[in-house]
């Protein structure tokens, strides 16, 4: 009897946080899974995770980082050679980023952020495409966004623009590519329970306390929240959909996100100056701090 190929996604920043929810979450509805991560130990720990719920055979690992195109390139290659296909990339990596006042971030910072951010998005976008197009079968694109990049005031502004970058790129790509059947949307996550916003566990309950006061839905972010909705726009049921952006926010987007957001920036932190790494296993650098 001939057997239907499992669908492949290319996950990137698949190692933790809303990547990993979702490389899981596809693994669990039948996908094939390539990992690609720049951070080599949490990929490790990500395969384990995926072996022990029965996942091994439909799970491959590569070291990636999004902002150099050879990775990304070699990261849609494997997986085609190793599961025979593409049917979708999503483009989850992302990072912190620059922050601090306007008038003191370092360009270097910046630039770093939008790599990261919006070249990686672009990037993913480019070689999935060519993948696509040689298969000449169409596929899906899903980039992961932020409510930050929908308003001003729920974000860094390197982190708000290059995330509104991302919205605008699928907007246009999405007309560009629907011709080839090739979708192309966004998810927009508000404050999320990940290692990249809340790293400590002291954190994780600081954004309890603000979530639980601020947000409409009682309940904080998940991960596996913004996964399900991934899946969704994967998968063919979202056969109809594309060039939008879902806001998968608590209703943080409808109550207006700096609010929120406002609170989830430690009064530590204020008046610093810097760049975080996000997971990628680097850490934060700190140029300026406030006057004692």
């Amino acid at each position: 009897m001939r057997t239907t190929p499992p669908r492949v996604a290319v996950v990137t920043g698949a190692a933790s946080g809303i990547g990993l929810a979702t490389t899981l979450r596809l693994l669990a509805d039948g996908w094939a899974v390539l990992l690609a991560d720049r951070n080599a130990a949490n990929g490790a720990a990500a395969l384990e995770a995926a072996a022990d719920l029965g996942h091994e055979a439909a799970t491959a690992f590569t070291t990636c980082d999004v902002a150099t195109e050879a990775d990304v390139e070699a990261a849609v290659d494997l997986a085609v050679s190793r599961f025979g296909r593409l049917d979708c990339i999503v483009n989850n990596a992302g990072v912190g980023g620059a922050f601090g006042a306007i008038s003191t971030i370092e360009q270097s910072d910046w630039d770093y952020t939008f790599a990261v951010m919006a070249r990686g998005v672009f990037l993913g976008i480019k070689h999935a495409v060519r993948a696509f197009e040689q298969a000449g079968e169409g596929g899906a694109i899903v980039n992961v966004a932020s409510v930050a990049g929908l308003s001003g005031g729920a974000g860094p502004q390197a982190y708000s623009a290059a995330k509104a970058a991302v919205i605008s790129l699928t907007q246009t790509t999405a007309v560009e590519l629907a011709p080839q059947r090739i979708r192309v949307n966004a998810v927009a996550p508000g404050p999320v329970l990940t290692p990249l916003l809340a790293r400590t566990e002291d954190r994780v309950q600081d954004m309890r306390d603000i979530l639980e006061t601020t947000q409409p839905w009682p309940d904080p972010g998940r991960p596996e929240d913004v996964a399900a909705v991934i899946a969704f726009l994967a998968g063919p049921d979202a056969g109809f959909v594309t060039g939008e952006t879902i806001a998968v926010d608590g209703g943080q987007t409808a109550a207006g996100p700096a609010v929120v957001m406002e609170r989830l920036v430690h009064p530590r932190a204020r008046g610093l100056t810097g760049v975080s790494h996000g997971s990628t296993g680097l850490p934060t650098t700190v140029h300026r701090r406030p006057p004692a």
